[in-house]
C-alpha cells in the first residue's frame, strides 16, 4: 500500500493506493490571506494541520488498507517558500507562488543578471514577481530579519517531509522551478542572496529520504520506519500520472492551470513565453503556468454566492462562445505565455440579457485560450512543425464536463482521462514503486477511462472566435502599459 500526499494551493490531500488503483481520497482545506493588493500568505503549520487531518480522514475511510501502508510519497505546489529555524520552527507567514509582492524587485534582479533573456538562458525560469528569487529579495529588502533569523528555506511538501524524516532535502524539480538553480542543479549565487546557505540538499524525485518517525507517525496514523519517498513537483507528478508525452501534452485545471510537454533533451535555445523545469524522470518539461483556473472560478462563485461546483454546472447551459462574453483570466498577473505581473482580469461585452452562466462559461473558456497560446509556444518546432495529436488531463477539472468539453472544443484535438482523476496523486504513487522497485505501471494503478472527441461544431465555433478573443487578450495587456495603479503592489 502507498500513501500519497499531495500539497495543493488550497487543498491537501492523502491518497491510499494498492497496485490496482486508488482506495481511497481524503482532504482538508488551507485558507489563503491576502492583507495587502498581490499579496498571497498561508499559515505554515496549517501545511502539517491539514495532513494530519486528511490522513485521519483516510484512516476512517480505509481502517485496514491505511494499516498496512508500505511507503509514503509527495507531490506539491511549487515555488511557496516559508523561511524556518533549524527547529523547524517558522519565521513569519509562508508566501504562496501566487504572491506578487516582489514585481519590483524581480525587474530590478532581472536588470541585474543581464537581462531576463539571459536569465532564462541560464536557470529556464523567468524572473517575474512569482519567482523565488524575487521574493527573496523583496525579503531581504523590506523584511531583512526573516531571512538573517532562517536557517532554512523550505516548500511545504519540503517541510512536511522534515517533520516525518528530520531530513533537509528537497527534489530536483522543486530545485529546477524555484530558479534558483542554474541547469546543472547547482545554486546561482546572485540569485540566491541572503538565502544560499540555507537551501535543502537537493536529490533525484524517486529518492527514499528517511523514514517516519514515532511522533509525526502516531500523529499521522503511521507507524514508524515507514520509508518516505520525498516525490516530485505538482506538474512533473501530473505528467507522470496522465501518461503525457510529448504529442500528447498534459493539461491541468486546478487552482490555476498549466501545459506540460515531455522531453529527452533541454531545448536550446529555450522557448520564448515558455519554462524549462527537471522531470520526475531526469529528463526535462516544456512549462507554460497560467494565471488562474479554478480559482477565477472560485472568485466569480464568492461574487455570484455560488459555488465553483454550481457554476460549472450553469457553464454548461451557456453555448459556446459564451453568448458574445469574453474574458481574461488573470487574476494574479499573466503568466505564460504573456509573463505580465501588470495585467488584470475582466469580463468585456456584457450585455443586460446575459446571465451567470454565460459568466460561468467565459471564465472557463478564458482558461482554454491561454492554454491554446501556451500549446503555440510549447509544441511548435517540437514536432516537427505540427500540432499535438491530442492531450491528458490532470488536476480537479478532469472531472468537471464542462472544463473538458471546452478545451477539446478549442483545441480540436481529443483529451485522454485516467480512471482516478488524480494525476499528480498517482505520479507520486508511480514515484515511490520506483524507489522500492515495485514494477508498478500507470495501466495497472491507474488505467485510461475515456478518450474524449471534440465536438465539430463546437470546434467550427471557437475557430471563428479566435481573432476576436486575441484582439481582446493584446488590448487588456495593452492597457495595462497606461492605467495607473493597475500593477501589483509591491509594499503596504
Amino acid at each position: 500500500m502507498i500513501l500519497t500526499i499531495d500539497f495543493g494551493t488550497t487543498v491537501t490531500k492523502v491518497g491510499v493506493w494498492s497496485e490496482n488503483g486508488l482506495v481511497t481520497l481524503a482532504r482538508s482545506e488551507l485558507t489563503t490571506s491576502h492583507p495587502h493588493v498581490g499579496w498571497a500568505e498561508q499559515d505554515p503549520l496549517r501545511w502539517w494541520t491539514t495532513l494530519v487531518i486528511a490522513c485521519a480522514e483516510a484512516r476512517a475511510q480505509a481502517p485496514a488498507e491505511f494499516g498496512r501502508i508500505d511507503v509514503v510519497a509527495c507531490s506539491g505546489a511549487r515555488q511557496t517558500f516559508v523561511p524556518m529555524t533549524s527547529k523547524g520552527e517558522p519565521i513569519g507567514k509562508g508566501i504562496l507562488w501566487s504572491d506578487h509582492r516582489a514585481a519590483a524587485a524581480a525587474r530590478g534582479l532581472a536588470e541585474h543578471m543581464g537581462g531576463d533573456d539571459i536569465n532564462r538562458a541560464r536557470t529556464g525560469i523567468p524572473l517575474d514577481a512569482g519567482a523565488v528569487a524575487a521574493k527573496l529579495a523583496w525579503l531581504a529588502e523590506h523584511e531583512p530579519g526573516r531571512l538573517e533569523t532562517a536557517d532554512l528555506i523550505l516548500s511545504p511538501r519540503d517541510f512536511v517531509v522534515f517533520r516525518m524524516t528530520d531530513q533537509l532535502v528537497t527534489d530536483a524539480t522543486f530545485a529546477s522551478r524555484s530558479g534558483l538553480y542554474d541547469f546543472d542543479g547547482n545554486a546561482v549565487r546572485e540569485l540566491a542572496g541572503p538565502a544560499l546557505g540555507k537551501l535543502p540538499s537537493v536529490v533525484p524525485s524517486d529518492t527514499v529520504v528517511g523514514q517516519v518517525k514515532p511522533v509525526p507517525g502516531a500523529e499521522l496514523g503511521l507507524r514508524p520506519g515507514i520509508p518516505v519517498v520525498i516525490g516530485a513537483g505538482d506538474r512533473q507528478c501530473e505528467v507522470l500520472g496522465s501518461g503525457a508525452s510529448e504529442d500528447h501534452p498534459m493539461v491541468s485545471w486546478g487552482t490555476t492551470g498549466n501545459v506540460s510537454v515531455p522531453v529527452q533533451e533541454r531545448p536550446v535555445p529555450s522557448p520564448a513565453g515558455a519554462v524549462v523545469t527537471r522531470a520526475a524522470d531526469g529528463g526535462w518539461l516544456l512549462e507554460g503556468g497560467l494565471s488562474a483556473a479554478g480559482s477565477f472560478l472560485a472568485w466569480l462563485g464568492r461574487l455570484l454566492n455560488r459555488t465553483p461546483d454550481e457554476l460549472a454546472r450553469l457553464a454548461g447551459e451557456s453555448p459556446p462562445g459564451s453568448r458574445g462574453v469574453v474574458a481574461v483570466p488573470w487574476l494574479d498577473g499573466a503568466r505564460a505565455p504573456w509573463w505580465r505581473d501588470d495585467a488584470g482580469a475582466g469580463f468585456l461585452h456584457l450585455g443586460a440579457a446575459h446571465d451567470p452562466s454565460d459568466l460561468a462559461r467565459a471564465v472557463v473558456e478564458s482558461v482554454a485560450w491561454d492554454v491554446v497560446r501556451v500549446m503555440e509556444v510549447v509544441t511548435v518546432g517540437r514536432l516537427g512543425g505540427s500540432t499535438a495529436e491530442g492531450v491528458t488531463l490532470g488536476g480537479a477539472g478532469s472531472g468537471l464536463p464542462v472544463w473538458v468539453e471546452v478545451l477539446t472544443g478549442v483545441l480540436g484535438i481529443p483529451a485522454t482521462r485516467h480512471r482516478s482523476g488524480e494525476a499528480a496523486s498517482a505520479g507520486a504513487a508511480l514515484l515511490a514503486g520506483r524507489a522500492l522497485g515495485m514494477g508498478l505501471t500507470l495501466d495497472s494503478l491507474d488505467p485510461v477511462q475515456a478518450v474524449i472527441e471534440p465536438d465539430p461544431a463546437a470546434v467550427e465555433v471557437y475557430r471563428e472566435l479566435r481573432p476576436q478573443v486575441d484582439h481582446v487578450a493584446s488590448a487588456v495587456i495593452a492597457a495595462s502599459d497606461t492605467l495607473p495603479g493597475a500593477g501589483r503592489s509591491a509594499a503596504p
